[in-house]
């Protein structure tokens, strides 16, 4: 169900490609925000919202736009916002005529028209139509969107201390989290600063460089159309968990394992670790890893796991090394009989983890909040640049 509210737009705040933030004075007179109770987080008459600038255009300050704010008013979501739905008085210009005819977030009141790589109207669709093989291309797979700078510093650090230079990166977006491609000032950060070459959407996530249909077309095009020599796949922001099992958006990593196999790339499965998590099931190797990888992933990929030296581990809660070997060596015994690699994680790739051009966040924790976390995924891309 859909939380609405209408409000006027105060004035605009930071603003990236494709999003656009607001701060939106919602209308004074609606009884239902004075029956607000607080487990519904009393309505303020200012807040934050966030306009993906393609799908209803720049509201201007003063004029009117209709809100969900069902999260929002839960507390809930990655960056609580309010979004915004559609202008209420003037309508956005229609788009250009032009090519395309998938359709994302499909049958929602929002669907968007989008040209996919691989469809008949594309330029690429004859490069795609019988394309299908990665030819041993590294594709990284994780579980958090938070790993992908940590990845690519990790990736980026390898090449340097080799004398090369940094690969060409590709991030393959699936839709376990964000659908907007625009939600994730990450890659809109890690563009603007060349890390990342380009951003694939694939499902029923939109908005990147490329559209595709799925996660396979998504990493042919990665190769065949933006030339990659790493690709990075996991969901846009916002993981979707629920303390079960199996109710987890990140089981979709053990299936972008698969892929990456069936298509002759080769996977490189970034172990989700956490040394600051309150919560059993995500300390040392969470159990989204262990699930997705060892029960889901039908195809064996490299696990990277992280070997600190004494300085690194000196961050790190007491045994918590020992615990992550342990807790990984059951990917050894899964049955797609992954290959554990050890990958020395020293002060100086703890540094190149302090030059990324966006913030390390995950879990609301940065990088001294949990260094092991940004470790694991940096070791990860340590080791497909080393491939």
């Amino acid at each position: 169900m859909i939380t609405w509210r209408s409000g006027t737009v105060v004035s605009h705040g930071r603003s990236w490609p494709g999003a656009l933030e607001m701060t939106v004075r919602l209308t004074g007179d609606d009884p239902r925000d004075a029956a607000a109770d607080d487990r519904d987080h009393r309505a303020e008459p200012d807040v934050r919202a966030l306009a993906y600038t393609h799908l209803v255009g720049e509201p201007a300050p003063g004029s009117r736009v209709l809100l969900n704010v069902g999260a929002l008013r839960r507390g809930l979501g990655t960056g609580g916002y309010a979004l915004v739905v559609a202008p209420a008085d003037d309508l956005p210009a229609d788009p250009p005529p032009g090519p395309g005819h998938l359709v994302k977030a499909r049958y929602t009141p929002l669907q968007t028209l989008v040209l996919g790589v691989d469809e008949q109207e594309s330029e690429h669709h004859d490069a795609l139509r019988d394309a299908d093989d990665l030819a041993g291309l590294p594709v990284v797979v994780a579980d958090l969107h938070s790993a992908l700078p940590a990845v690519l510093a990790g990736a980026r650090h390898a090449a340097a201390r080799a004398g090369r230079r940094p690969p060409r990166a590709v991030y393959v977006m699936t839709d376990g989290g964000a659908l907007p491609a625009a939600f994730s000032r990450t890659v809109a950060g890690l563009r603007e600063a060349g890390w990342l070459d380009a951003c694939i959407t694939v499902g029923q996530a939109f908005g990147g460089d490329l559209e595709a249909v799925t996660v396979h077309t998504g990493l042919l095009a990665a190769r065949h159309v933006a030339g990659a020599d790493l690709v990075v796949v996991t969901q846009g922001p916002g993981n979707l968990g629920t303390g079960t099992r199996w109710g987890f958006s990140g089981v979709a990593a053990g299936e972008a394992v698969n892929a990456t196999a069936t298509l002759g790339g080769q996977a490189v499965a970034s172990l989700r670790v956490s040394g600051a998590d309150a919560r059993d099931r995500h300390r040392g190797v969470s159990h989204h890893s262990l699930t997705a990888y060892g029960r889901v992933a039908l195809a064996p990929a490299d696990v990277p796991v992280p070997t600190p030296d004494a300085d690194v581990a000196s961050a790190w809660p007491a045994g918590l090394p020992e615990r992550v070997r342990e807790q990984a060596a059951a990917l050894a015994d899964a049955p797609a009989g992954h290959r554990l690699v050890d990958v020395p994680a020293d002060a100086a790739l703890l540094a190149a983890l302090g030059t990324t051009p966006v913030g390390l966040s995950t879990m609301g924790r940065g990088l001294e909040g949990d260094p092991a976390s940004f470790v694991a995924a940096a070791v990860a891309g340590v080791h497909a640049v080393d491939l």
